[in-house]
C-alpha cells in the first residue's frame, strides 16, 4: 500500500483554518499547503476576533456548512483585534473547542512567546522560516506529521 496515498486519503477530511493577518503570509501558506499536495480544505481568518467568529459560527460564519469545524488551526500571535495568544487562550478554555490541534506558525522566536503559547496548551512552535522554499519544506514537514503520524481527536465527544 502506498503510504503517500493512504496519508491523502486520511488528510482529504480535516479542515485547515489559518488566522493570520499579513495577507501575503496567506497567500504563501496556501501555497505551500497545496505543493505539499495535502488535498485539504483551507479556510482563512485575518484576526483573532475573526478566528473566535469563525470557530464559534457567529456573524459571517454562521453557517457551519460554509466554515466548517477545523481539524487544525495554524495561528499567527501578532494579530491586529485580538492577538493569537488571546485567541488560544480563548480556544483551549472553550471545552467545545479546546480539543482541535493549534499550530503558531508565527515570525517570532522570541523564548517568552514559546513559553507563552506552551502554557496556554498550543500543540507546536514553528517560527516561519523566511524563504518560500523554508516555508514550502516546513509545511511539508507539518503535513507529514499531522496528517500521518498523530492521530487527532474526532470532531465531537463520542458519548458511550
Amino acid at each position: 500500500m502506498d503510504l503517500r496515498r493512504s496519508w491523502m486519503n486520511t488528510a482529504r477530511g480535516i479542515d485547515i483554518l489559518l488566522a493570520e493577518d499579513d495577507p501575503d503570509d496567506r497567500m504563501f501558506t496556501r501555497r505551500a499547503l497545496k505543493g505539499s499536495r495535502l488535498a485539504n480544505d483551507i479556510s482563512a481568518v485575518e484576526d483573532g476576533e475573526e478566528l473566535m467568529q469563525y470557530l464559534r459560527h457567529e456573524g459571517p460564519y454562521s453557517d457551519p456548512s460554509t466554515s466548517p469545524r477545523p481539524g487544525l488551526i495554524l495561528l499567527d500571535l501578532n494579530m491586529p483585534r485580538m492577538d493569537g495568544r488571546e485567541a488560544l487562550k480563548q480556544i483551549k478554555s472553550d471545552a467545545d473547542l479546546r480539543r482541535i490541534p493549534v499550530i503558531v506558525l508565527t515570525t517570532s522566536d522570541a523564548e517568552q512567546d514559546i513559553l507563552q503559547s506552551y502554557d496556554l496548551g498550543v500543540n507546536a512552535f514553528v517560527t516561519k522560516p523566511v524563504t518560500f522554499e523554508g516555508l514550502a519544506d516546513a509545511i511539508k514537514a507539518l503535513g507529514e506529521f499531522w496528517f500521518e503520524i498523530v492521530k487527532l481527536p474526532p470532531e465531537r465527544e463520542v458519548i458511550d
